[in-house]
């Protein structure tokens, strides 16, 4: 099963391509699979991927070949694997081409709810066509996190040598400090301005790195500026807020290496979070209902079980208040308080993640199985 396709319709900004990207570099570097890469919007897939003509029907980058979908899209041919990232629908003439022996796969977005293992693996059935769903987890009952095999020891050995630490910094034309470093990516509903006034009155000099986002605005704001520009340095009492140019994926992991304190959204920023092994602060994508709050206290159960009860409300108290809009001093000096239990908590829950089987692998597994009829 060598010819995959995979479908990205992007949703919110960053987090669709984001995840689908990744996956698709992986298969292909670590498991040599010929990936088809199909993304309805180019003009925003263009940031993540610098090198991609937007005009072109089809281009191949880093072996992998990208090409635009949308509705009206023709089809000479379909896949041997088909991967439907989080429910974006197949097109219409993509379906009608696929042969009942076409591997369709539904890829799901993470979860941290116990529901989750019940559902992963599962199939419906749409004419002569099978469709089954594959959900990402946190257990080895589930599909795993999507990881590339050298990332954590990646992030350990950048994150150990304060010369490397040293240069890349400066590679984004920003000093090295002592000061605590915390890196900003939030959807721009976010309590921010509350939360860089928590920074600047906390009892702790802060460096805070925000790549350039849909929260700029708001961050101007805070500021009392018309617009930041990037490479520049912006100070309030305790707080120097560096603007950084929009990042690279790589880039982008090397920043929450170095940081003390990640502050990540949605589901792409949070794996690498994850992988980068310090202390993170998840912003769940907004959903009706609280569902996000959800989500967020499912997560925050299983990944902090173990930790001592004054260490996990602080990290409860944070979330809680960074997803719902009030954020204050108290609440974040709170959590600072306890950063060191939380860093080595989140440093340990860090490698135990990574000795379960990835995503990817995973992936290819359960694919393997379905053609040789054994799922």
């Amino acid at each position: 099963m060598k010819q995959w396709d995979i479908f990205c319709k992007i949703v919110d900004n960053f987090g669709d391509i984001g995840v689908c990207w990744r996956l698709a570099k992986q298969l292909q570097t670590e498991h040599k699979l010929e990936i088809r890469l199909w993304v309805d919007d180019l003009n925003v897939a263009k940031q993540l991927i610098p090198s991609l003509d937007i005009q072109k029907q089809e281009q191949r980058i880093q072996d992998i070949t990208i090409a635009p979908w949308q509705a009206d899209t023709s089809f000479d041919e379909t896949a041997e694997v088909v991967i439907e990232a989080f429910g974006c629908e197949l097109p219409a003439g993509y379906l009608a081409k696929m042969h009942a022996d076409t591997i369709w796969i539904n890829l799901e977005y993470l979860s941290a709810e116990p529901w989750v293992a019940d559902f992963h693996a599962r199939n419906s059935k749409h004419g002569n066509l099978s469709r089954h769903f594959f959900f990402p987890g946190f257990s080895t009952n589930t599909g795993g996190l999507l990881r590339e095999h050298n990332i954590v020891i990646n992030h350990q050995q950048l994150a150990n040598n304060p010369e490397l630490k040293k240069q890349f910094l400066h590679s984004l034309h920003i000093p090295d400090s002592e000061r605590l470093k915390v890196s900003l990516f939030c959807y721009p509903h976010a309590p921010i301005h509350a939360l860089l006034t928590a920074m600047a009155e906390s009892n702790q000099p802060t460096d805070c790195y925000v790549p350039a986002s849909s929260i700029l605005p708001m961050v101007s704001q805070f500021f009392d500026k018309e617009e930041l520009t990037i490479g520049e340095t912006y100070t309030f009492k305790n707080l120097q807020l560096h603007v950084l140019p929009f990042l690279s994926q790589a880039d982008y992991d090397r920043l929450l290496a170095c940081c003390d304190i990640n502050l990540v959204r949605g589901e792409d920023s949070w794996i690498r979070a994850i992988w980068a092994g310090k202390p993170f602060i998840w912003q769940p994508y907004l959903q009706t209902e609280d569902t996000h709050i959800t989500k967020l206290n499912a997560f925050l159960d299983l990944f902090y079980a173990n930790c001592d009860a004054t260490t996990k409300e602080s990290i409860k108290k944070v979330h809680t208040a960074w997803s719902t809009g009030n954020v204050t001093t108290a609440i974040w000096q709170g959590y600072l308080n306890h950063l060191t239990a939380i860093g080595t908590h989140t440093s340990q829950r860090t490698n135990t993640l990574k000795a379960q089987p990835d995503l990817a692998t995973n992936l290819v597994i359960f694919i393997e199985k379905i053609h040789h009829n054994k799922i």
